[in-house]
């Protein structure tokens, strides 16, 4: 099971605002859509590396996929099984399918299938896991990986808490992202 303390939710929060959100906020300009992910070290929660969706130039450089790719070409990477896989929306089955491949054992991830469907309006997670596997999304712990939902941790704290109105901030953030990308607009990036 990932470790799930107050520490680790606001260290995964800190990573998806400052280093996920900006790039997938440049990929969403592009055309891509709003996953990202990020490779963190299980030891400290030090960064790795942040990446995001790159689908503008292939359908297969899903945020998942793309930060895998990147992980793998890192001189000095240090171990997948060593470290903690964040998404920002859960793993659809081919990023699911290459986390395992690729030796990672814990996976966090903020936004579930429900969310990505209903709040981001890309119902194919559900319906290709529906279709290929016959099943609603792959069991959290298995032979592969453990995982589990940032939003969950999040929401079972105190409404007070400042986990939940920093989270708030990221939902409307991601939201914003998703409107651009559904009404296709390009964004000017200026670096």
């Amino acid at each position: 099971m990932v470790e799930m303390d107050l520490r680790h939710v606001n260290r995964f929060l800190d990573v998806i605002e400052r280093d996920i959100a900006p790039l997938t906020k440049k990929g969403v300009a592009m055309g891509s859509k709003v996953f990202g992910a990020a490779v963190l070290r299980a030891s400290d929660l030090s960064l790795v590396l942040a990446e995001t969706n790159h689908e503008a130039m292939s359908p297969l450089w899903h945020g998942e996929m793309w930060t895998i790719k990147m992980f793998y070409e890192l001189q000095d990477r240090p171990a997948a099984e060593e470290c903690v896989f964040l998404s920002t929306h859960q793993p659809c089955c081919l990023c699911a399918s290459a986390l395992a491949w690729a030796g990672f054992r814990k996976v966090v991830y903020l936004f579930g299938y429900e969310s990505t469907e209903e709040d981001f309006n890309i119902p194919h997670d559900r319906r290709m896991i529906r279709e290929l596997f016959n099943c609603e999304a792959p069991r959290p712990d298995n032979a592969y990986f453990s995982w589990c939902s940032l939003g969950d941790a999040v929401a079972v704290l105190s409404n007070d808490a400042p986990e939940r109105c920093r989270l708030d901030s990221i939902v409307r953030l991601y939201a914003q992202l998703s409107d651009t990308y559904q009404r296709g607009e390009k964004l000017m990036v200026l670096k």
